[in-house]
C-alpha cells in the first residue's frame, strides 16, 4: 500500500475544518491536522499576495488522491487550491495499518 501526506491551504479555520471533516467522514483521509497561523506569500493574477491561511496536513492512501482532490475542489473557495501530495517513505507499521483500517470502504 502506498501512503501520502497531502498539504492543502485554506483561507481560514472554518473552511479548513469543513474540508477536514468532509475528508474524514467520506473516508478519504484517516487524519487531518489543522495548523493555524500560516502566512503565504505568492504570485497570483499579476501581483504578489500576502495572506493569512491555515494548513491542512492530510494522511491517506495514494489510491484515494483523485477522489480527495475532487472533494477539495468542490468544497474549497479558491479558484486554484493548493493540493500537493508527498509520499510517505517510511512510517510506523501500526500507524500505517490504522490508515488502512480507517479509510477502508464499508
Amino acid at each position: 500500500m502506498d501512503y501520502i501526506v497531502v498539504l492543502i491551504t485554506c483561507p481560514d479555520t472554518e473552511t479548513g475544518r469543513k474540508i477536514a471533516y468532509g475528508l474524514v467522514e467520506n473516508k478519504l483521509a484517516a487524519c487531518v491536522n489543522i495548523i493555524p497561523g500560516l502566512n503565504s506569500i505568492y504570485y497570483w493574477q499579476g501581483k504578489i499576495e500576502d495572506d493569512s491561511e491555515v494548513l491542512l496536513v492530510v494522511k491517506t492512501q495514494e489510491k484515494l488522491f483523485h477522489q480527495l482532490e475532487k472533494f477539495v475542489k468542490e468544497n474549497h473557495p479558491y479558484t486554484v487550491p493548493e493540493i500537493i501530495a508527498l509520499p510517505i517513505i517510511k512510517g510506523s507499521e501500526s500507524y500505517l495499518n490504522w490508515i488502512d483500517q480507517t479509510v477502508e470502504r464499508q
